[in-house]
């Protein structure tokens, strides 16, 4: 349920963005995003670190297949196909395509940053375990590493600092983070009350003085200054799973489960459809910011889970959402039906 509300936000994020910056234009899912911006990445890192408990302990090739070279296989994969899609078909520009990919190895592409970065805290996270480093300890550095202004021009090393605590406290709060998801489901009302306050006190830091809206990212208020980010995005990521264990309870709702466990599918897919279906619904004359941002967030996320619905009916193309057997490290490799590009791996 969680990563269902998860990849709806990151979506949503790219729908608005790109939305402002072609017609610069603010519509409601700017304002809903502004909302959810001290926790809308952090939340997708700090579940992704949610499980690693169940996995960290395994050795380090099995630990690798799993945590480090799945989430390669399908950056590499996916970067070669937006590249190619996008500077070499689209924009004719074959030498230009080739620098992207070659610079793709060290600087993340993208929207498919993400992916790139979970092989890295990753790796770290499961090297500093190795180490046996005191895990709060770990936590502090990490924390601080946040809090840093740090702003070195690379992108993987800036967002590695920034990601890197979110993921660890995923998995060192794991079994607080399912007791509150418990005690939410048996104490409805109570819940309730406290998301209510949260929703207040993220909105009033939010949209604090400092604010600022802006058609592609919004400039958050005090909730931006060092250490309040922190904690609200430790407290968005919460309440996130609060809502998540509360929706568990409707059955009507079931479809974000099973969105959910399709997250990885969507993010890996969603761009290009959105590219194309922006630029479709703008020259049809489709120009109201709110109207566009929905339609080109509903067909982003619609779109690749048709594309894999494709795949599972024709049986061509399934080394796009699952890795084949040569993808696996020696010794490790699954069944096809467990290789499936899913987030909890």
């Amino acid at each position: 349920m969680a990563k269902g509300l998860s990849i709806f936000l990151v979506v949503m994020m790219y729908a608005a963005s790109s939305v402002g910056e072609d017609t610069g234009g603010v519509g409601a899912l700017h304002w809903a995003i502004a909302f959810a911006t001290p926790f809308r990445m952090p939340e997708f890192f700090l579940i992704s670190g949610l499980f690693l408990s169940q996995v960290i302990d395994r050795p380090w090739r099995a630990y690798a297949d799993r945590r480090i070279v799945h989430y390669l296989y399908f950056y590499v994969l996916w970067a070669l196909i937006h590249i190619t899609f996008k500077v070499g078909l689209l924009a004719t520009d074959p030498v230009g395509a080739l620098e992207q990919i070659v610079w793709a190895v060290i600087q993340p592409y993208g929207v498919l940053w993400f992916i790139y970065m979970l092989a890295v805290v990753g790796t770290v996270t499961k090297l500093l375990h190795s180490l046996r480093a005191p895990v709060w300890a770990v936590f502090g550095v990490a924390a601080i590493l946040q809090m840093a202004p740090i702003h070195t021009g690379s992108y993987l090393i800036d967002q590695f600092a920034e990601y890197l605590v979110f993921f660890y406290a995923g998995y060192i709060m794991a079994p607080v983070l399912f007791r509150l998801a418990d005690w939410a489901g048996d104490n409805v009302a109570l819940a309730g009350v406290g998301l209510l306050i949260w929703a207040i006190l993220n909105a009033a830091l939010v949209f604090s003085p400092g604010f600022a809206m802006h058609p592609i990212h919004p400039v958050m208020g005090y909730a931006g200054w060092p250490g309040i980010h922190l904690v609200l995005a430790l407290a968005g990521t919460a309440a996130l799973c609060v809502i998540a264990a509360l929706l568990t309870r409707l059955t009507f709702m079931n479809w974000l489960r099973w969105l959910g466990s399709k997250s990885l599918i969507i993010y890996v897919a969603f761009v290009l459809p959105m590219g194309v279906s922006r630029t479709l619904l703008i020259r049809l004359g489709v120009d109201d910011p709110t109207v566009l941002s929905l339609a080109i967030m509903a067909i982003s996320i619609m779109s690749p889970l048709v594309l894999y619905w494709i795949v599972l009916r024709t049986g061509f193309g399934h080394f796009l959402f699952e890795r084949p057997a040569w993808a696996h490290l020696p010794g490790t490799a699954k069944s096809p039906a467990r290789a499936v590009a899913t987030p909890a791996e």
